[in-house]
């Protein structure tokens, strides 16, 4: 007779990923893990954030550069509204700078693209076992000296005004999106150039670049 705990229950996961190919091969992996169930999968922040908001799972793993609401902030979010939920970064991107903006906004762990499968497993039931889970490559440059953050730099309103901005959009479209006027964003910007000691768009498209605001 199978007892509850000869079968656990299944680790619930929702994975949020922009490139379907990619969510698609992280997916195929995640089910050869005994005990794992993918029960959703989201192309953005936005949709990830309302899917854990209906299906509370376990685990969420998501990349960090989405279009629209991007990994941090919705990291940020569901970390506010489900504190139990472990959340778990999947991302190309091994810079301090985007672990510890992670970290800051309520993830648990963190995990590059290119680690072997095998680590997918681990990083898994490490978060679940111990509540956190950071690859040997990404503790290892925690221990190094960082540049500033882009949130130490710039408020969390200069930072959606310069991720737009990298993403092309003109004042008046930054204004529509944000609900600001577009004079209002073009003060923001001056200031954002001021605190950066940036003279032009292009460089403040490296910058955001750089920071994973934007993808390149």
């Amino acid at each position: 007779m199978n007892t509850n705990k000869d079968n656990p229950p299944a680790i619930r996961v929702v994975l949020a990923d922009d490139h379907d190919l990619v969510r698609s091969g992280i997916k195929a992996l995640l089910g050869m893990i005994k005990g794992v169930e993918v029960i959703a999968e989201a192309r953005d922040g936005g949709e990830l954030v309302t899917l854990v908001d209906s299906l509370r799972p376990a685990v969420v793993m998501t990349d960090i550069s989405m279009p629209g609401m991007d990994g941090i902030a919705a990291i940020s979010q569901i970390h506010a509204r489900h504190p139990e939920v472990r959340l778990l970064v999947l991302s190309m991107y091994d810079t301090v700078d985007f672990v510890k903006r992670a970290v800051a906004s309520g993830a648990c762990g963190y995990l590059m693209k290119d680690a072997p499968p095998f680590e997918l497993e681990q990083a898994l039931r490490s978060v679940m076992a111990t509540g956190s889970y950071f690859s040997p490559a990404i503790a290892q440059r925690l221990l190094q000296p960082s540049e500033p953050t882009v949130d130490d730099e710039l408020t969390h309103r200069q930072v959606e005004i310069l991720r737009l901005i990298a993403q092309g959009k003109a004042s008046k479209e930054i204004a529509y999106d944000l609900g600001l006027s577009p004079k209002t964003v073009d003060v923001h910007r001056a200031r954002i150039m001021e605190r950066l000691q940036i003279n032009d768009i292009a460089g403040l498209t490296r910058y955001a670049v750089r920071k994973g605001l934007v993808k390149p």
